[in-house]
């Protein structure tokens, strides 16, 4: 029998855990009964701009026709199938496309079911190739401050350890190497003083050193904080210097949410092994992917495994993969990077008015990426309830206020969406 939305709360409430919430004080939660563009739709009628693009993923919007058919034509053919031992031309389509589109020389695609997984994938493949290297003794990471990587356990040991979400969890995590956070802004005059952190982690410690992994230029959810390009490039080439693998988490920042359709791109390198996932499948399916060289895949697979140990069951879900192959295309048949541009300009226009209230730190915005840092913890229950009496479904964490809305949102949807943003910041 079909619950009334009263109901369906309560029971919900009782029963249901959501993510970084508590069960013995459960957090109010709003029920969503359909989604059509870049509204969502609660059972009372009432819409709600969505200015999160469901966590960074529905850069389309919601139920959008070209997706909706290629999940359509896909299931009449197949819904799943293993690739253990067997392919299909959703996932070998998909491949072809993250190649052709990705920087140069990743040629190699291991397909996973979500971001945490893609960077597990990738910390097992930086281990295994030295492994396979003859040098098992380079097992350990280096990362910088401030990050997230994920919540399973491998992309937590790269997390921040102390101001992030997994503290209680560092006595049984192994430790890696945390360099200082950047502190150079994305168009802010380069100082080497910057990348010192970093460089005498490599120069002391590569001998032992798999990888470096970091979110380029763009720091998701450990504080969603922008940095120089030029760290980046000077990460790569210490790391080409001293012989350490060099990771590009792209999950959050991939097709075309800072600018560039790679984040990396503003930097102009390219990483031994990057992750992508979050816009892969335009928000319609759980998907990831983790690409590296072939010298990557040559040093894993010539090695005494003679193959890469890892292999989740959903592995290349057919589904996943025909509406990623649809997303993607669709984002390159369109003007992203002009739509992108536009967000960008008018998010800088209209967060403005919150630079000079007393209780904001710092407003900050690249491509359609648009922060408000406040100078104390906000209270995400109370301002949430704030921002959806004015429509607008946002996901305030910490002390950051903060909106990526999809690339189609129209500017009239945009301005009420930071006038929201901006209103319920002043009340606070």
């Amino acid at each position: 029998m079909k619950m009334n939305t009263e109901e369906l709360l309560k029971f919900d409430k009782q029963h249901t855990w959501h993510p970084y919430a508590s069960m013995t004080d459960a957090p109010t939660v709003y029920p969503i009964v359909s989604a059509s563009g870049v509204r969502l739709k609660m059972p009372d009628g009432k819409e709600l701009i969505d200015g999160m693009s469901s966590w960074w993923a529905a850069i389309h919007g919601y139920n959008h026709p070209v997706l909706n058919q290629a999940l359509t034509d896909q299931l009449e053919d197949m819904a799943h199938v293993m690739f253990g031992g067997l392919t299909h031309p959703s996932a070998v389509e998909l491949v072809r496309l993250l190649v052709k589109i990705t920087p140069e020389p990743l040629t190699k695609v291991f397909i996973s079911d979500s971001g945490s997984v893609a960077v597990e994938v990738a910390i097992k493949m930086a281990i295994q190739y030295w492994y396979s290297k003859g040098q098992p003794q380079k097992h350990k990471l280096a990362t910088i401050r401030t990050g997230y990587h994920g919540d399973t356990f491998g992309a937590m040991t790269v997390c921040d350890p102390v101001n992030g979400m997994h503290q209680m969890f560092s006595g049984v995590l192994p430790q890696h190497h945390f360099a200082d956070t950047p502190q150079i802004g994305f168009d802010e005059a380069w100082d080497e003083a910057d990348i010192e952190s970093l460089k005498k982690i490599i120069e002391q410690h590569h001998q032992e050193l798999a990888a470096v992994i970091i979110e380029p230029v763009v720091q998701g959810a450990g504080g969603m904080r922008f940095y120089s390009p030029t760290y980046v490039k000077r990460a790569r080439e210490l790391c080409d210097q001293y012989d350490v693998l060099l990771i590009l988490d792209e999950i959050a920042t991939g097709f075309g949410r800072s600018g560039e359709l790679f984040a990396c791109e503003h930097s102009n390198i390219c990483p031994d092994i990057m992750c992508v996932g979050k816009a892969i499948t335009g928000g319609y399916m759980s998907l990831a992917a983790t690409l590296c060289s072939e010298k990557v895949s040559d040093g894993i697979c010539q090695g005494e495994a003679g193959a890469f140990m890892h292999g989740p069951t959903f592995m290349g879900n057919p589904l996943a993969c025909a509406v990623a192959v649809a997303s993607i295309k669709l984002l390159l048949s369109t003007p992203w990077k002009t739509r992108v541009q536009n967000i960008e300009q008018q998010l800088k226009t209209s967060l403005l008015a919150c630079a000079e209230m007393p209780t904001v730190e710092d407003v900050r915005v690249l491509g359609s990426i648009g922060v408000v840092e406040m100078k104390e913890p906000v209270n995400m229950e109370r301002i949430q309830k704030m921002l959806v009496a004015k429509g607008v479904w946002l996901r305030p964490f910490g002390k950051l206020v903060y909106t990526m809305p999809p690339y189609i949102m129209e500017a009239d949807d945009l301005n009420t969406l930071t006038a929201a943003m901006v209103e319920t910041i002043a009340a606070l």
